[in-house]
């Protein structure tokens, strides 16, 4: 697997191309490649895939392919440009992954699709739900290319849905559209089913709320999602008051919106062990929203994640809800946004704020991280934005923020009409280092360099933080200026 970069048509829409893949000398294969899903112009808030909209903002994208062989230890593999490689190229970094195909768990009780259409896999799943013989417990996706236009229904029991591992078993929206709504729904009678080993590569180029979700579930329980792969979708997973859900050991690539976001009083739920990389809005997200039923959001964990180039939003965010765990966790290379976002803004929804119950953050390496958005706002490694609802009970310890873009941990609360909403308050960080803070050098410099920032005046309208926070143990090393704090209206508490 590849990250890169190659040329949009002029009109934008994208260019196919390839390039060589050599083993310690010798041409293997030739990897395909397209910009059909990279290229994003104009408004930072809303861009689109035409260049006259504006400056690029989305340029990178990656491909894979299976050499078909195991490459011994110490062998040079090399991308090169030959005579049939005729475009230019940027090469960001190359993954590598030794795999081997999952066989069918049971032949007698997980059937096998007809095909490899979207109707062969959907009557294999009505043959699991219609079985009277008990013997049915599964459907199992061998190898191959399955073409899906749609969204597969699983609906009356419980069905484990198995494929052969998301390299063999892969599931393709249709080239020649765009922006075509795959994936899974479920509804509550299918509680306790599972998917597992399969990939799912859709065809959006630009992002649409509504569809795109891969696993679009509400009212469901007890779901286990295992080992799968996604890109070019807008999430993978979005879920409206499920609970007791586990996702796990899965991997989010080039996607136009969220990876994960529970939400609508989903609770006991478990993420873990999951990779992200360039998501198009928070990596892993946690919203206290409730205008589609449930209540509170409280007894979820994520832990052990990484979520690296996120292009827009945060690697993590929570918004609102108590009794919550993250934990184990890297970000890097966030391009305009936080690295962690913690912040009780409602986003104009209804939504509860946080409880009293601590949400807690733990063990996270966050690393250059931050950028500019929201015109000339600066976002820092963490941000502590108290907002329109009750902001409390926020535990945040053994972090390591290192070379932040802008700053390092930003507090900052929202005004309406000149007032200010709700205060930060029960905030405790414990064992947090901050290094690298430095002055940015570019129009946002005046906004850089800061370790804690306590936000004056984040923009137009607004007015400075509010409220209080405690520190046990913070170390400030290599920043240009370790605290700001020239508000009367926030206080910093710094203990040994």
């Amino acid at each position: 697997m590849t990250r890169f970069s190659i040329p949009d048509a002029p009109g934008g829409g994208g260019i196919d191309s390839t390039i060589n893949v050599y083993v310690n000398g010798v041409m293997k294969k030739a990897l395909a490649l397209t910009s059909k899903y990279a290229w994003l112009y104009g408004a930072e808030t809303a861009p689109g895939n035409a260049p006259g909209s504006g400056a690029p903002r989305h340029i990178y994208d990656e491909a894979h392919l299976m050499l078909g062989e195991t490459v011994p230890a110490g062998a040079k593999i090399r991308l090169q440009k030959d005579a049939a490689n005729t475009s230019t190229y940027a090469i960001d970094f190359v993954n590598l992954e030794q795999v081997a195909p999952i066989a069918n768990p049971d032949p007698a009780a997980y059937t096998v699709p007809a095909g490899f259409t979207h109707q062969n896999v959907q009557d294999a799943l009505d043959r699991v739900r219609m079985d009277t013989t008990g013997k049915l417990v599964g459907v199992y996706l061998p190898p191959g290319d399955y073409q899906t236009a749609s969204k597969f229904q699983v609906y009356g029991k419980a069905v484990k849905v198995t494929g052969a591992g998301p390299w063999y078993t892969k599931f393709h929206a249709p080239s020649a559209q765009d922006n075509t709504d795959v994936g899974f729904r479920a509804e509550a009678s299918s509680k306790g089913s599972s998917f597992s080993g399969f990939a799912y590569f859709g065809n959006y180029t630009s992002r649409i709320d509504g569809p795109g979700k891969v696993f679009d579930f509400a009212g469901v329980s007890d779901i286990v999602i295992d080992n799968i792969w996604t890109e070019h979708m807008v999430c993978l997973y979005w879920g409206a008051n499920t609970d007791r859900t586990t996702i796990r050991n899965s991997r989010i690539r080039n996607m136009f919106a969220d990876g994960i976001n529970m939400t609508n009083g989903s609770t006991d739920n478990l993420v873990s062990n999951n990779d992200a990389r360039a998501t198009g809005d928070d990596s892993f997200a946690l919203f206290s929203a409730i205008d589609a039923g449930g209540a509170d959001m409280k007894n979820n964990v994520y832990e052990n994640l990484t979520s690296t180039l996120t292009w827009r939003a945060a690697g993590v965010a929570v918004y609102g809800g108590y009794a919550n765990t993250f934990r184990n966790i890297h970000i890097a290379d966030t391009l305009v946004y936080s690295g962690i976002t913690i912040s009780s803004l409602d986003f104009g929804y209804p939504m509860n704020g946080f409880g009293t119950d601590p949400t807690n953050l733990e063990n996270i390496s966050i690393v250059r991280a931050g950028g500019h958005f929201w015109g000339s706002q600066t976002f820092p490694g963490i941000w502590v934005f108290s907002a329109s609802k009750v902001f409390q009970g926020i535990r945040v310890s053994h972090v390591d923020i290192v070379d932040p873009t802008y700053s390092g941990i930003m507090f900052q609360t929202n005004y309406v009409g000149g007032r200010p909403q709700f205060p930060v308050k029960d905030t405790v960080f414990s064992d947090i280092s901050i290094t690298g803070a430095r002055k940015s050098g570019d129009a946002y410099d005046a906004k850089s360099g800061f370790g804690l920032w306590a936000n004056e005046m984040p923009e137009s309208g607004q007015g400075p933080a509010v409220g209080e926070v405690t520190f046990n143990g913070l170390e400030l090393n290599n920043n240009a200026v370790d605290i700001r704090n020239t508000t009367s209206t926030f206080k910093i508490n710094i203990n040994p």
